[in-house]
């Protein structure tokens, strides 16, 4: 049977990253982890918009869903930005491109 942790394991698998290994230990994972595979949870969430605000929680149980699947779930934010407030402003000029 085909594993699915193609990706992690070119770094939970191999033996010469041992720096790596350790940052992995370091946030909870034991050995057995390190056979799963490992997937990121990307969530432009903040607490300054209402469009945006609800989308931690969401995340938190796609984790869950993960989780429960035998995986492991990394949760990642990356930048959040409003039409609405940024709307009149020079910062509307960034926001629509986002």
């Amino acid at each position: 049977m085909d594993k699915i942790n193609d990706f992690s394991k070119k770094i939970t698998e191999n033996n010469e990253l041992p720096a790596a290994h350790a940052m992995l230990y370091a946030i909870g994972m034991n050995k057995s982890d390190f056979s799963k595979a490992q997937i990121g949870i990307v969530s432009n969430w903040y607490e300054g918009n209402p469009c945006n605000i609800h989308l931690n929680k969401l995340s938190k149980e796609v984790k869950k869903s993960i989780i429960n699947n035998n995986l492991i779930g990394f949760q990642i934010n990356t930048i959040g930005i409003s039409d609405g407030i940024t709307m009149g402003t020079l910062g509307m000029r960034y926001s629509l491109p986002y």
